[in-house]
């Protein structure tokens, strides 16, 4: 208790805003864990300045801008990999029809020349029908009449017949096997007796 005539601050230690004017009402919430005061809040906020908040600020957007990068880079290489993948897919598959088609070619010369004999008929007739129908549908396609241009890409030329005064380019002029292709791509260049141009 206290005693009589003892002033009761004596038995209360000042605080640090009583010994210190100038300490303010956030100090004092933290020393004695009291609330904010709406004047305490107003002070901390005024302690927050423009640059504290814009340092924090530019850190995140160069973050940003970093991790936006690196999904561009992520996103391009996925495309390029994807591109890759579906061109390797393509070769695959027309090496495949390549590989299957051109033992073939040799069974359709054999058409070819039982047609130079007679017209086929018959059960002969429907089976080279629907051979021919079905590498067709495959991509095979057969080239080489007489009249055309000569071209090494897709002719082979198995001998030179003379001269023609018709003719202004090496012509071909008898076509001995059919050439054959898939896309672009040559599976037997056309077998072909030529003839040149008059000097």
């Amino acid at each position: 208790m206290t005693a009589p005539g003892e002033d009761a601050a004596a038995t209360h230690p000042p605080t640090a805003s009583e010994h210190d004017p100038e300490t303010s009402g956030v100090d004092n919430w933290v020393e004695e864990g009291g609330p904010l005061e709406p004047q305490d809040v107003a002070e901390v906020e005024a302690s927050v300045t423009p640059e504290a908040v814009e340092e924090p600020l530019s850190v995140a957007e160069q973050a940003l801008a970093e991790r936006t990068a690196d999904l561009q880079r992520l996103q391009a290489e996925y495309l390029n990999y994807k591109r890759r993948v579906e061109r390797d897919r393509e070769l695959l598959k027309e090496n495949a029809t390549y590989a299957a088609l051109a033992p073939i070619v040799e069974v359709l010369d054999t058409i070819d020349r039982a047609r130079e004999h007679e017209p086929l008929d018959g059960g002969f007739k429907a089976v080279a029908e629907q051979l021919e129908r079905t590498v067709t549908g495959l991509g095979l396609v057969k080239f080489g009449a007489a009249g055309d241009a000569f071209d090494p890409m897709v002719h082979e030329a198995l001998s030179h017949m003379g001269t023609d005064a018709e003719v202004e380019v090496t012509t071909v002029k008898v076509i001995a096997k059919a050439g054959y292709k898939i896309g672009d791509r040559v599976v037997r260049a056309a077998q072909v007796l030529v003839v040149d141009p008059e000097a």
